[in-house]
């Protein structure tokens, strides 16, 4: 049996804060907190699966110099913009 983990996981491999993102599923359009997505990292990447469908919205590998992000399965990814004082 395979065990996720929710989105959050990901903020230490990316080395920020990831609860702010919403992705939508580029196979149900599911628009959803990347938080509430499951994420498989017991492998030599990390592979988020969309809460609705489980289907792959993207992929991520990171080594000494860089990250490597895979969003194919993803329609859109929204980073908010923090509010002008």
């Amino acid at each position: 049996m395979t065990m996720h983990v929710d989105g959050n996981a990901v903020a230490a491999a990316l080395g920020f804060d990831v609860s702010v993102l919403k992705l939508t599923c580029g196979s149900c359009a599911r628009v959803g907190p990347f938080a509430e997505h499951l994420v498989y990292d017991s492998g030599p990447g990390i592979v988020v699966r969309c809460a609705g469908c489980g289907e792959i919205t993207a992929r991520m590998v990171r080594t000494d110099t860089e990250i490597w992000l895979d969003l194919r399965g993803s329609q859109s990814v929204r980073v908010p913009l923090p509010a002008e004082a």
